[in-house]
């Protein structure tokens, strides 16, 4: 038997425990929670793009020899905006990119209007984003071979007739710039390609069921409804891709080296050659900054008058 102590002891424990409220965070813990949940990315983020930025943009002050650093001011500025070789880079990196720009939009968004409706070749999009996951190192070499040293092309051009003699790419600028071209584009139009199908097969089936049922083709759709819903994806993509078309590198440090005379010379190799060449890396900087500025400068004025347009 228990005593009264031992059952109101044994009451006590097995009585539910009622536990405490938590206590209310406060306002000012409640608007920094947030930041706190995305500081270490932004942090991180901040370390590895903006302090090369920083740094690059100090860095150009300089004539810097190693570890020998003499102000400079603006003269590596004053000094690039005469040097031939600049403009001659930022040439070639226009008309090759804009180029290889071009030719991937029409690409994929040719092959985005066949693809899209398509529920055989639905389930393989996989295929068309097979260059994309190559390394650009390897797709490069691969056309090399192609072009240059395993005479791949050239074999095919004289087996079907349309070239006598072996072709030697890197002799004429055009061919050069070609090679760059056909690597990029076969690489990267699968970027855009994904990019389109999304916004093709994002849009409402039912406009397009209304204007089949009005006699519309699908061409007459696709200009007249699809292409102006797209606008500003396309925009958007395509100045992605040609940001990043303007830091090619991989393609010519491997395939061309800038020959013949320069013509394929990149901005990217430009500066990799006035920094790792020459050893100039405060006028390597100072191109680098010089180069950032415009392509933020083109990039930002491309999305304003076409959204601007838009909106009209």
């Amino acid at each position: 038997m228990y005593t009264t102590l031992e059952k109101e002891a044994v009451a006590a424990a097995s009585a539910p425990k009622i536990s405490s409220p938590p206590r209310p965070r406060s306002a000012l813990a409640r608007k920094l929670f947030p930041y706190l949940l995305v500081g270490p990315a932004v942090a991180y983020l901040l370390v590895i793009t903006l302090y090369p930025g920083l740094f690059a943009m100090y860095q150009s002050l300089f004539v810097v020899r190693f570890v020998n650093w003499s102000w400079a001011g603006l003269d590596n500025y004053a000094h690039i905006l005469r040097d031939r070789e600049f403009w001659a880079a930022l040439g070639n990196t226009a008309i090759i990119g804009g180029i290889s720009l071009t030719l991937q939009t029409l690409i994929a968004m040719t092959v985005a209007f066949f693809c899209y409706r398509d529920p055989f070749v639905r389930g393989w999009r996989i295929v068309f984003l097979m260059p994309m996951l190559f390394m650009p190192s390897a797709v490069a070499f691969i056309w090399k071979l192609a072009f240059n040293d395993g005479r791949v092309i050239s074999d095919l051009l004289m087996s079907v007739g349309l070239v006598s003699n072996n072709v030697d790419w890197l002799s004429s600028v055009w061919l050069a710039r070609l090679t760059l071209i056909v690597a990029d584009v076969w690489q990267w139009t699968p970027f855009l390609f994904i990019i389109f199908v999304g916004a093709l097969q994002g849009q409402d089936e039912e406009i397009e069921e209304a204007a089949r049922l009005d006699g519309a083709s699908w061409s007459s759709i696709f200009w007249n409804i699809s292409l102006p819903m797209m606008r500003p994806i396309i925009v958007v993509a395509v100045t992605l891709r040609g940001i990043d078309i303007t830091t090619m590198f991989t393609n010519v440090y491997i395939m061309t080296q800038g020959t013949p005379g320069g013509a394929t010379e990149t901005m990217s190799y430009f500066i990799y050659r006035q920094g790792f060449r020459m050893f100039n890396f405060g006028y390597a900087s100072a191109a680098s900054v010089l180069m950032l500025f415009i392509t933020v400068v083109v990039a930002q004025t491309i999305v304003r008058r076409a959204f601007k347009s838009g909106k009209s």
